[in-house]
């Protein structure tokens, strides 16, 4: 049995030497240069990653800068509302149509003011937004905290509407802006009484692409008073002109009427010229005998 075992592990020792004889001969060469070229693939790949982990970070930073914003303090969101607001009609808006932070007459200084012939006159545009009374609702999901955000916001919507439309000075409706789609959206969706109140008081709620294409049709109908001011105008301008042109023809005609009356007067002095000349030379050749002896 021990022979057995010892012939058969020399079977397989004798196998094992033929396969490493039948292996082919390693390129030293070759790896070598498969080594560099995959140290240089690893470098890359390690320089990519080491540069997405420095633009992740970056945008953790923004992230974590845009949560302080929106849940810090009252006037850091301010800020941002304001800005973003001014950013949008800027963009949209000719210069001369708009103004940021200018006071009213009645003493209050709303964010932005659309400049509007009267009527309907300017329209008030708000930035600010119960914002606080928002994420308490959203954190607590409590009907208290619903309740009190509705609250928050009809007061806000009366503050827009008794400070910002004044009969006779600015147009009978202002715009609530919300800086964010997503509360916009929350509003029309699980708020409809706020939606229908606001509208009751003449105060629209609007977010950053609802704006957008408010302005953008202000600013069309804008245009079309522009042209209708000028066309308004050159049709006045050629009235004018026609007016003038009318008086001209007539004292054209009146012109025209002396100098007929003047060739007249001419032709009959030319006639009455004719006539004298001829007795005149008669008169000349008359011997009236006053040649001396």
């Amino acid at each position: 049995m021990t022979t057995y075992i010892f012939v058969l592990l020399f079977i397989i020792i004798i196998l094992l030497i033929a396969l490493l004889m039948r292996r082919p001969t390693v390129d030293i060469s070759s790896l070598r240069e498969d080594n560099a070229r995959l140290r240089e693939r690893l470098a890359e790949r390690l320089g990519a990653l080491s540069q997405n982990a420095i633009e992740l970070k970056n945008i953790s930073a923004d992230i974590a800068n845009f949560k302080n914003i929106l849940m810090g303090n009252k006037q850091a969101r301010g800020t941002f509302g304001e800005r973003q607001l001014a950013d949008l009609v800027a963009d949209i808006m000719p210069p001369d149509t708009y103004s940021f932070q200018t006071v009213l007459d009645t003493g209050v200084r709303p964010d932005c003011i659309i400049r509007l012939p009267y009527p309907p006159g300017d329209m008030i545009i708000d930035s600010k937004f119960p914002l606080e009374s928002y994420n308490r609702m959203t954190a607590q999901n409590e009907d208290g905290a619903k309740k009190q955000f509705e609250l928050d916001v009809r007061k806000h919507i009366d503050a827009i509407a008794d400070k910002y439309i004044i009969p006779g000075k600015t147009a009978d409706s202002a715009m609530m802006f919300i800086a964010s789609e997503s509360i916009f959206e929350t509003l029309h969706r699980n708020f409809p009484g706020i939606v229908d109140y606001a509208a009751r008081r003449k105060v629209f709620i609007v977010s950053p692409s609802t704006l957008w294409a408010t302005l953008n049709t202000i600013r069309a109908v804008l245009s079309d008073i522009k042209i209708k001011r000028v066309a308004d105008k050159i049709k006045r301008e050629l009235d004018l002109l026609l007016a003038d042109l009318a008086r001209l023809s007539d004292r054209a005609t009146k012109v025209q009427q002396h100098f007929n009356l003047a060739v007249t007067d001419i032709e009959q002095l030319q006639t009455s010229i004719g006539k004298i000349a001829p007795r005149a030379e008669k008169l000349r050749d008359m011997d009236f005998g006053t040649d001396a002896d």
